[in-house]
């Protein structure tokens, strides 16, 4: 049979009634039977298909015409003299194409139809059953229709990730002098003005100086937040226990003088941008410190393998989360508290969560109020940079 170029529109073969089918259905035929595969393009063209099909018998023959070519479906026997059907499936992944494989098969016993369909198989047809082919057709060419839409939702969503991850670039990069002005004037009049005017005056000059102190803050946390994975990870072998010293070091001022004690186990070395690691760990224990209870904070840092991945612990005795929080607290600027009880932008979290799902990880809360934290985190045993 010669191929001819196709009009097929899947939204009307999907969706049309049979006998109403509006496009020409392009098919691959995996079948070395002349008669079998008459058989099957008739019962597709008695439930209204208007077919178009390529008939192949070897894996060369089908390498060749699915480049050449764009299908709809192939419709594959099982067992070739010389082929399994199966072996398309593995043929259109090497290639990167979406085209749904039923299989077709004089006999197909139920733990092999069965594993055709998790190797990837849209459906199976029995040869003495092909009365069903055409709603198997149908159904394959909804599947498809619904991952093309959301594989297209998807790159929709990472485009405008992207976009708003520029524009927080730019405008938290831009706004830095401004703002450094600002702050700095604001500063002086408080130096050189505080008492000399009213007490309404001293106030309003305070709220000034605050509240461009804070946007600093949160214009410079939102300039760090927008660089994870822009300015590019420099990913190598990394000690973790090194990495979780710098951290304690550079908290130094804020352990001492909340008497906290930070402890841990022996940590792994995996292949990840060492900065990275040291932003997690920091915002990881200086939180713990920050909404610690009446007693002293106790920080336990471990780590445990499981599979491919690290799984890390920062456990603490601190306030607690409420389990209905745990996702919000990941979320940027999101607070839980005032600014009066604890200090901060909100988006040391959200940093975490951006660097651990860039590596591959995943990273949650264990807690209850009044009992601590637990934070994890999930590492592969080789991170990506």
């Amino acid at each position: 049979m010669e191929a001819t170029t196709t009009t097929l529109s899947i939204d009307e073969i999907a969706a049309a009634p049979t006998g109403q089918i509006g496009g020409k259905l392009r098919v691959m035929l995996v079948e070395d039977e002349s008669a079998d595969a008459e058989l099957v393009l008739r019962a597709l063209q008695q439930a209204g298909f208007d077919t178009s099909a390529d008939i192949v018998q070897n894996a060369a023959e089908f390498s060749a015409l699915i480049l050449k070519h764009s299908y709809d479906v192939i419709l594959a026997d099982y067992k070739l003299p010389n082929w399994n059907g199966m072996e398309s499936i593995e043929l259109l992944r090497r290639e990167g194409l979406d085209v749904p494989v039923i299989m077709v098969s004089g006999a197909l016993g139920e733990l092999t139809a069965v594993e055709c369909i998790k190797q990837g198989a849209a459906d199976y047809v029995l040869k003495d059953h092909l009365t069903r082919l055409p709603q198997s057709v149908r159904r394959a060419l909804r599947e498809k229709k619904l991952r093309q839409e959301h594989k297209h939702t998807l790159e929709e969503l990472a485009r405008s990730n992207r976009d708003l991850e520029q524009f927080a670039y730019v405008a938290s990069h831009d706004l830095q002098e401004p703002l450094r002005m600002v702050a700095s004037y604001t500063q002086l009049l408080a130096e050189r003005y505080g008492g000399k005017l009213d007490a309404d005056a001293d106030k309003f000059i305070h709220y000034a100086v605050d509240g461009a102190l804070r946007m600093q803050t949160l214009v410079r946390d939102l300039l760090a937040f927008s660089r994870i994975g822009r300015d590019g990870a420099h990913p190598d072998r990394t000690n973790c226990n090194a990495v979780l010293e710098t951290a304690v070091k550079n908290l130094g001022i804020a352990i001492e003088q909340s008497g906290a004690q930070v402890t841990h186990h022996h940590l792994p070395t995996i292949v990840i941008d060492t900065s990275q690691l040291l932003q997690v760990f920091q915002n990881l224990i200086g939180n713990a410190i920050k909404f610690r209870d009446s007693e002293p904070p106790t920080i336990q840092v471990s780590a445990s393998e499981e599979g491919k991945d690290w799984v890390f612990s920062v456990a603490d005795n601190g306030i607690g989360i409420a389990p209905e929080h745990a996702e919000t607290v990941f979320t940027i600027f999101k607070r839980l508290h005032t600014r009066e009880e604890y200090p901060g932008s909100g988006i040391g979290l959200s940093i975490c969560k951006k660097i651990i799902e860039q590596q591959g990880g995943k990273i949650w809360i264990d807690s209850q109020p009044g009992q601590g934290c637990t934070f994890k985190f999930t590492l592969p045993a080789t991170a990506r940079g």
